[in-house]
């Protein structure tokens, strides 16, 4: 279940920044390359995503670190291939597509990465402990044990019998 409740965090906050993205990437391949575009975006949302993800997604607590950015920079370098090999191909079939159709293609390509992003993140990226659980699903942190104190020593020397 709770697998269920961060995968749908993921899809409102991944999703939601993919939508955005995909605005974003259009506007501006009409500046530059839409590989380019496509890279400054993916760069900028990849951050903004990590930070989400860690935040409430994976509810660890804090923010991602530099270590979780590189290892998240991975999955989205995949989803970043996946999208651009997705729309190249239709370039390559279709060489003038409507605005509409590009978008269906980006967003297909995106949501089938988007699916594997999540499995890398939640098993590896953002695991806790050894039985892979994130951190959502840890719910108690376990607290060292205080051990007696004994009276020995100067203390039991000192003390009347």
């Amino acid at each position: 279940m709770k697998s269920l409740t961060s995968f749908a965090r993921f899809v409102v906050f991944g999703g939601g920044t993919g939508v955005l993205s995909s605005l974003a990437v259009p506007l501006l391949a009409a500046l530059m390359p839409w590989t380019l575009s496509n890279a400054l975006v993916t760069l900028a949302s990849t951050v903004l995503c990590t930070e989400l993800h860690a935040r409430y997604t994976f509810r660890t607590g804090r923010r991602a670190g530099l270590r979780r950015h590189w290892q998240s920079a991975g999955s989205a370098a995949a989803a970043y291939a996946a999208t651009s090999v997705a729309v190249l191909a239709l370039h390559a079939i279709q060489p003038a597509p409507g605005m509409l159709t590009e978008q269906l293609v980006y967003l297909s390509a995106s949501g089938l990465a988007g699916v594997g992003r999540f499995v890398i993140l939640r098993l590896f990226v953002f695991a806790t402990g050894t039985g892979h659980e994130t951190a959502d699903t840890a719910t108690t942190v376990p607290r060292p044990r205080r051990t007696p104190v004994t009276t020995g020593g100067l203390t039991a020397a000192l003390s009347p019998s």
